[in-house]
Order: structure tokens, then sequence, then C-alpha cells
């Protein structure tokens, strides 16, 4: 018996571990994501996503850059912002030896072809003659080009003065037939200077046959320092014995030798394989934080891509000894990773909520990182950091909306209390600001008067009602609290009774013409910039059914450009605007609506985004508009819902899993939900109800069910 026992057990065994690489392979999250979607287009409609390799909130992107793909493959690029910026020591492998300088290697007219690109990975064919493989680290980037059986010479050049914005002051020094490193300093973005400091190590694993440096349109061969705009070097390669070259670099925004001592601990080896499978072993860990299971791969690859888009930024700036470049350039040293690169105006609305659910300590982190940088620069906040710079671009006080949302969605690791008092002091002192850049412009004539420039105001109304259920949740401070939520009813100062819209004032108190003041948007789309406050937006137009005959106006046309009056599936300001017919008692609308935008406006190919993801602003959106929960109110730990996609959904929280079934591809409308068993009739999933795991239960329909939803009003804070 006991032996029919052993043999038992012994079969079942090994029909499990034949069937383990299946399960390794369903695993596979990160071979979904399809890092092409979103890397063309034209202007405000295009994704201005690149496809190249990087880590979850990695230093490195290594990547062509999407404003010059003839550059070669760069260190460092935003994911999704549309304007030039970074791009910095570009490489680029090149047939045979080179003869002519490469300048600013733009001249050399590199092409790009046969891409492809999963998460931590990228692959592409350079000039039709060399592959080009690229993964990573968190701070370190590594390439193996693959050249022709037919080349006897392959030369790889390195641009220090060179970027895709322009350098001041550059340097590389070829430190042995096998390396060099270096700095570059300068940059711009969206047309404001932002001189940072980069520094970088490189290597090779063969030792170059010949080397030297260019400057300008000056070939230098033999020698061994670049210096200065449109710089750098080459190294060549005998390729008779093997037709690979690898390539590693680690970067530091604090010194060379800290860019060595990344390089030398996370990618010591010459393993190509190895390190592009830990980098897909890393983003398995975050993307596996949501299962979606459904027959329609491609909008599984979508979903997992937007997902992967969400865990780019922002991205560590801290080097492995913990040393960083602070806010006021000073080197500091932390225990804790500090972070870089925020799109704050961009990010409050969507991927702020979704990374601090799903990855509480790393927001915490992030959420701790803005808080050094204001204390080191002037006080206040900052609200769009590259590198360790403020670029001062875009508007309002957003940075208390990301925090308060953070908290809210559960990334509490922080003082608290201090970050109320820098929340306080960007709100209530006019002057307060982070390197020179004002916290908030006008905010003496805003606590004056009670106005300012019309999307500006609206943007600080938001930040005051944010701080305030702050100051409630994080900080059990009533009196600060109703304070500021009372000023942020001051948004009805905008209103005009004459045109029943909401309006920009002049100083004196006049009105301006209604097109003014309106930044990136129209109008008609910031009217609905009030998601604290529906019910009393609502209740000053005359009521929900004028509130449903606008909404039903504006969703005439999904694919509006910042000057149309019409909703822009791919500009921020319209992100929340769907779920508002949850408010206004059709939420068979925002059902409709909601598909009919993930149907029409996204896709899987190149031009795959209705707009610019900022910094996985988009990306965040789309996963939750499939998941079917939406944060909608600011500093609230909340959802309204729409109808989910995939017929099982599992996030996987710190604290439990929940699980959302029933969703249907074909079945867009809710005819019954069930929140832990219990049936449920609101448009309105408390963040409490689910935070530590959950149920939620569809049952879905192809017809609309107008009444389903409509008994329970969600949430709103104007009294």
């Amino acid at each position: 018996m006991r032996k029919q026992l052993y043999t038992f057990f012994l079969s079942v065994a090994i029909q499990i571990l034949s069937l383990w690489p299946a399960v390794l392979q369903a695993q596979d999250y990160s071979g979904k994501v399809n890092t092409l979607i979103g890397t063309q287009g034209n202007g405000w409609s295009s994704g201005y996503l690149y496809p190249g390799a990087t880590y979850p909130f990695g230093m490195v992107q290594f990547t062509p850059t999407y404003f010059s793909k003839q550059l070669g493959f760069v260190i460092n690029q935003l994911s999704g912002a549309g304007c030039d910026h970074m791009g910095n020591f570009p490489t680029l492998p090149l047939s045979g030896e080179l003869r002519t300088s490469p300048d600013s290697i733009i001249n050399l007219r590199a092409s790009l072809t046969k891409e492809k690109g999963t998460a931590g990975y990228y692959a592409t064919c350079v000039n039709d003659s060399i592959q080009a493989e690229l993964t990573v680290t968190e701070r370190t980037g590594m390439a193996k080009y693959s050249f022709s059986a037919n080349e006897n010479r392959g030369t790889i050049i390195i641009g220090g003065g060179v970027a895709a914005t322009p350098i001041q002051v550059a340097a590389i020094s070829i430190t042995s037939p096998t390396s060099c490193e270096g700095y570059a300093d300068g940059g711009a973005f969206c047309g404001f200077p932002t001189p940072y400091k980069v520094y970088f190590v490189a290597e090779f694993d063969a030792s170059s046959v010949s080397l030297g440096v260019w400057k300008n349109e000056r070939l230098l061969p033999g020698e061994k320092f670049a210096e200065g705009k449109n710089s750098g070097v080459y190294f060549t390669f005998d390729l008779n014995k093997k037709k690979e070259v690898l390539y590693k670099i680690g970067v530091s925004y604090v010194s060379v030798e800290n860019a060595r001592e990344n390089l030398k601990t996370e990618n010591p080896a010459w393993n190509f394989s190895s390190v592009k499978q830990s980098a897909a072993n890393k983003w398995n860990q975050y993307l596996g934080k949501i299962e979606v299971k459904g027959n329609n791969e491609d909008r599984v690859s979508q979903f997992y891509t937007h997902l992967y888009h969400s865990f780019i930024h922002p991205n560590v700036c801290s080097d492995v000894n913990g040393e960083y470049m602070g806010s006021d350039n000073k080197v500091y040293k932390s225990e804790r990773k500090y972070y870089t690169s925020f799109s704050n105006w961009d990010t409050y609305r969507t991927q702020t909520q979704l990374i601090a659910m799903l990855a509480p300590d790393v927001t915490s982190d992030i959420v701790m990182s803005h808080q050094l940088f204001a204390i080191r620069s002037g006080g206040g906040f900052p609200r769009w950091v590259l590198a360790n710079i403020e670029t001062g671009i875009m508007q309002g006080d957003p940075t208390p909306i990301l925090i308060a949302n953070a908290y809210a969605f559960g990334a509490r690791n922080y003082d608290t209390r201090s970050i109320l008092k820098t929340m306080r002091y960007g709100a209530e002192v006019p002057g307060a600001n982070s390197q020179g850049v004002l916290t908030r412009p006008g905010l003496e004539q805003y606590l004056e008067k009670g106005y300012y420039d019309a999307s500006a105001m609206l943007e600080y109304t938001s930040s005051d009602f944010a701080i305030g259920r702050y100051a409630l949740q994080a900080c059990n401070d009533e009196p600060v609290c109703n304070y500021y939520t009372n000023r942020a009813m001051k948004w009805k100062n905008l209103y005009d009774k004459e045109t029943n819209w909401l309006r920009s004032r002049n100083e004196d108190g006049s009105w301006k013409k209604q097109g003014d003041d309106w930044r990136e948007s129209t109008y008609k789309n910031y009217f609905w910039m009030v998601p604290y406050d529906l019910k009393g937006l609502l209740q000053i137009i005359g009521g929900k059914q004028e509130g449903e005959k606008r909404l039903d106006e504006l969703f005439h046309r999904l694919d509006a450009s910042y000057g149309d009056e019409w909703f822009a599936s791919g500009n921020e300001p319209s992100f929340q605007i769907p779920w508002i017919y949850n408010w206004v008692g059709a939420p068979y609308k925002a059902q409709h609506i909601i598909r009919k935008v993930l149907d029409e406006q996204y896709n899987s190919r190149p031009d795959g985004l209705p707009g610019n993801d900022d910094l996985g602003s988009m990306g965040a959106w789309y996963v939750f508009a499939n998941i079917g929960l939406f944060p909608e109110i600011p500093g609230v730990g909340g959802f309204s819902i729409n109808s989910p996609f995939f017929p099982e959904i599992i996030l996987h929280l710190a604290d439990g899993d929940l699980v959302i079934k029933g969703g249907d591809e074909r079945k867009e409308y809710i005819q019954a939900l069930k929140v832990n068993g219990k049936r449920s009739d609101s448009t309105w999933i408390d963040w409490n109800d689910i935070k530590n795991g959950g149920i939620l239960e569809y049952s879905l329909s192809p017809k609309p069910n107008k009444a389903w939803g409509t008994s329970v009003t969600p949430p709103s804070f104007g009294n």
C-alpha cells in the first residue's frame, strides 16, 4: 500500500512539474506589453511614448528618443511628455570604421526598422544591417549589438555633447580600449532651461582596435578626451572572431564615481540574457498586481501596456549608495529612495491613485521626495520636476492634490503634519515658491477677491478641497479641513448667471470673454472641474436635466483638441467627465461613453493613443476605465463606477485581493451589482469597503437599465 501511494504521489508530482513551464509562461505579464503602442502620431494627439527598455520607476530609459530617433539609443527620456527633453549619451552602432565626424549624430541618418519591445526589452535593426537589443537594471543600461556576417569592423559611437535639447557643457574621457566616462550639463523642457548634470561610466566586453573622439565636424583618431557641444567618442572593434559586441552604461545624477558604483553593483557581469530576464521578473512583480482574464488578446495586451506605462514614473534619482542631488544642488544621502520626474498637473488625476493602491511603499517615498524638494528649494511644493529642476510649466497647485490622493488610497509612510504645513504655506503665503517658481501665481488676488484666471482658479479650488480632506484624514484637523473646504467653494465666484457658465474675471471683477483663461482646454470642458461639489454645480445651472443636456452635447465628439468645445479623450481636464453622468441620474450613459472611448480612441497601433500619455496619466485612465473604477474626487478614497471590460479582474492589494467579476466586452450596461455579497444600487464604492480585499459582482446586458444606479446619489461635499 505504501509503495502504491508513493507511486501515485510521484506520478502527480511529475505531472505538476511537466506543467510548470506553462504556468511560468502564463505569468509572463512583461511579454504581454507592446512598447510600440503610442510611439507615433501627430502633435497633441500623439502618445509621445518611447519604445525602449526601462525598469519600474527606474533611473534609466535605454531607448530611441521620440524627438529624434536618428540619435540612436539614449539613457533618459520621459514617457509621454510632449516637449523635447533629455536624451543624454546617445550610443549608435555603425558598420565598418568611422571615416568622418558624426557631428550631431543626426547627420548619420540612422534608420531603425523591425522594432519590437516588451517590458524591459527592446530590439531593432539599425541601418538594415545591425541587430540592436537593449535591456536595463534600475540604474544601468545594457546593449547587445550583433553585426552582419560579412562585416570585419564595427564602430560604436557615444555622444557626450549631444542630446534631444542643447547641452551647455559636456566631457567624455576614454579610460581604456574598453571603457569611457563623462558628464553632460544643460538641457531644456518646453522652452524652459533645465540645467541638470548627469554622469556616466560605459564599458565594452571586447577591446577596441582603434578609438578616438570628435568635436563638431572634426574627427580626431587616437585622441581620448572630447569636450563641448556636438562632441563624443568612438570605439572600433575587430569582428572576425566575434560578431557581437556588448555594451553597458551606469548612470548617476551625482558623480562619475556613483555611476561606476551603480554599474558595478547592479550589472557586474556580461550576461545579457540574465539582465533581460531580471528586468522581466521585476516587471512581472508590478504588472502581476492586476490580473485580467479574457480571450481578447489584443485588449489584454493594451491593458498591460497601459499598466506598464503607469509604473514607469516617477523615477528613482538616488544611487545605490543612497546619494542624490537635492533641489538646492547639494548632495544628500538617504536610506529611502529619492524620486524625480513629477508631472503633477497630469498625474494627480489618475496615476497617483493607481500606484498608491498597488505600490504604497514606493508612493510614500515619492511623497517624501516632494517634501524634501520643497524644503530645500524655497518652501513651496514643485509642480513639474525634471531631474532636480522645477521646470515651472503648467498651472495650478497640483502637488497637494497628488499627496492627498496618495494618502487617501493607502500610501501613508511619512510625517503627515510636516507635509500639511508645506501644503498650507503654498496655499496661504503669496510669494511661496520652489526654485523661484511661484507655487500659486495670483494667490494674493485669489485670497483678497476670491477669484483669479478661470482654469488656474479651478485648479486652486480643487487643491484647497484636497488640502482640507488631507488635514482631516491624515492629521485629524477639523478646523483646517473646514477652512479649506469653504475656500474650495470659491469656484462659485466664476459663475455668470447671464451665460449660465463659469467664466473668468478681470481683476476689477468684470467679466472677461467667455473663451479667456482656459489653459489647454475650453470652458465647456473645464466647467466640470468641480468634482468635489457636483451637486452644487448642477443646482446652480438649473438641475440634473440641464447637466445631462450639457454632457450629451459635449460627447457629440470624443476626439476634440485643446481648443474644441467637445470632449477631449486625450486631455487631462476631460478625464473625469464621463463619470459625471452618475451624478445627473444617467449612469447608463457613463457606461456607454466610456466603452465608446475605449473602443474608438485607443488601439494597439503605434498611433493608438488619443493624446500625450503624460508620464502614465493616460495609461492609468485606461486601466481604471477597464476595471470599472475611477477616482473622481480629489483627496477622497473612493470610486465612481462603470462596467468592467474583462470577465474577471483581480487586484492584489497590500491587505487583500479585490476580485471583480462579470465584465463582458459585448455587454456594457450594468443591470445589477453586488458589493461583498450585498446588492448595491450605488454608483459609488468607498475605498474602505474594498481596501482589505473584497468582491464586486456585476450583471451586465447589451441593453441599458436606465433605473439602475439612480436611487443613491454619489457624494458631494458642497455643504
